[in-house]
């Protein structure tokens, strides 16, 4: 505590940095953490609901239930799909293939380059700190010994370990923010598994749904109807 305590003192314009720096990276984490646990849906539960939806709405009911559902899955990625079901399957799975690419997979990735980008330069600024650190410590050493002053070991020895103080605050502030940043990368990837996954599953009950051998329900009734005209 005393080392830090004369780092905060000598040192301030680098501490203040390293110190704002945590606490933005810690801010981003939680941020981050908040997002993922909304952008989350109970699929067991939540599908038997969206499977009724359409036995009993049509496309129309469940595209209106899946926008009242929390959860990217339901208001992002079955939106896209049900609403352009009536055009068909193809158009249907391109749509959601679209929304994960272009929409839900950019904000999932929301603030993670901004997290690593912390973590680096709070590594860089705290080597920087070390380095301006041991060259002015090194500096007075060489002018002390000009003079024909000499130093004891322990008082050189801390100051070498006051330098590298900014090091190993660096390495504090980095090391969380970098574990943080590979965990929400795979959480995208596990996550972006399971959408393709929903998505395939919604397919399947849009399929289920069609009437006719697997035509949409307008079309069907157009036939039917002129048939019987």
């Amino acid at each position: 505590m005393r080392v830090l305590g004369e780092f905060f003192g000598d040192h301030w314009y680098f501490a203040i940095p390293m110190v704002l720096m945590s606490l933005a990276g810690i801010t981003l984490v939680i941020w981050r953490i908040m997002l993922n646990l909304n952008a989350r849906t109970d699929m067991n539960v939540f599908l038997p609901r969206l499977q009724e939806k359409l036995e009993k709405e049509a496309v129309d009911g469940a595209a209106r239930f899946c926008k009242t559902e929390p959860g990217v899955i339901p208001r992002r990625l079955y939106v896209a799909g049900l609403e352009t079901s009536r055009q068909g399957m193809a158009a249907s799975r391109r749509a959601m293939a679209n929304a994960i690419e272009l929409e839900i997979l950019p904000e999932l990735n929301f603030l993670l380059p901004t997290i690593l980008a912390i973590a680096k330069i709070a590594t860089m600024v705290g080597l920087l700190g070390t380095v301006i650190s041991m060259i002015g410590t090194f500096t007075d050493m060489q002018q002390m010994q000009q003079v024909g002053q000499q130093k004891n070991m322990a008082t050189q020895g801390g100051q070498i370990g006051l330098a590298l103080v900014a090091t190993a605050l660096g390495l504090v502030t980095a090391i969380p923010l970098v574990f943080a940043h590979v965990l929400f990368k795979a959480w995208v990837v596990n996550f972006e598994t399971k959408m393709k996954s929903a998505a395939q599953k919604l397919l399947v009950l849009l399929q289920a749904a069609r009437p006719s051998g697997g035509k949409p329900a307008a079309v069907a009734a157009a036939e039917t109807a002129v048939r019987r005209g």
